[in-house]
């Protein structure tokens, strides 16, 4: 099944693959077959030489999150884990959304539960690194937060960048090699503790959930933030 959504892989590194891999590898449980597939098996940790392989494993864990597998063992399309994930986690999307904005919609749950974690001095700091002059206390900073990220820029890749460096941590044990940048590396520094906590907190909701929700959970968020993170680099021009 040919699955549009997924080329954003494409764009990926095999650092930023890597985290995928083991997570379906982890994860998986008796319904992964990347781990004994020649290719994967032949050019690892290559992965962009299967990239196929990984995409189609990620549309078949979809497949499992569902009480009816009506599609032959096919697979779940992209655009559709996305919705089912939201809804999991109880995320406030329109259904009718394009993709880009679904998916904004499940980073901004992440970063709202990761704000609910910080201490003040930790809000504050946040705020002073991402250039903002803003009172990190009271009910209204978290909406300041998601307003941030919302408008794009800089600040907001950032915010990208610190979801998926913190998932490649809770998964590979070590956060991505990103380019050397002071502004960039304070934010990671203060996020760091209350994103790892964030994310642990929704990981649990997988496990609740089901087997296949322990891959298409923080699959889908890890998906979602790099695809924010690229698409932002390439209209912003960014150099870190």
């Amino acid at each position: 099944m040919y699955d549009q959504d997924m080329d954003v892989l494409d764009k990926m590194s095999n650092e930023e693959l890597n985290v995928l891999v083991q997570l379906l590898i982890d994860k998986g449980t008796i319904s992964e077959m990347l781990s004994i597939d020649e290719r994967y098996k032949r050019y690892a940790p290559d992965h962009k030489q299967y990239l196929d392989k990984i995409k189609e494993e990620i549309n078949l864990m979809g497949g499992n999150t569902f009480a009816n597998l009506l599609r032959g063992g096919e697979g779940i399309p992209y655009h559709e884990i996305l919705r089912d994930v939201c809804d999991k986690l109880k995320v406030p999307f329109n259904k009718n959304a394009d993709l880009s904005r679904i998916e904004q919609c499940l980073l901004e749950k992440v970063l709202e539960k990761t704000w609910e974690e910080m201490s003040d001095v930790e809000k504050e700091e946040l705020m002073k690194s991402l250039g903002g002059n803003f009172n990190a206390q009271g009910a209204l900073a978290s909406g300041v937060l998601i307003s941030i990220f919302r408008a794009g820029g800089f600040a907001s890749y950032q915010l990208a960048l610190i979801i998926t460096n913190g998932i490649a941590k809770l998964i590979v044990n070590r956060g991505l090699s990103l380019a050397a940048n002071a502004t960039l590396a304070r934010a990671l520094s203060i996020f760091s503790g209350p994103i790892g906590i964030a994310l642990s907190a929704i990981w649990m909701i997988s496990d609740i959930a089901g087997p296949a929700y322990r891959v298409t959970i923080p699959a889908t968020i890890y998906i979602a933030a790099l695809r924010y993170s690229k698409n932002q680099e390439a209209l912003q021009n960014f150099r870190l």
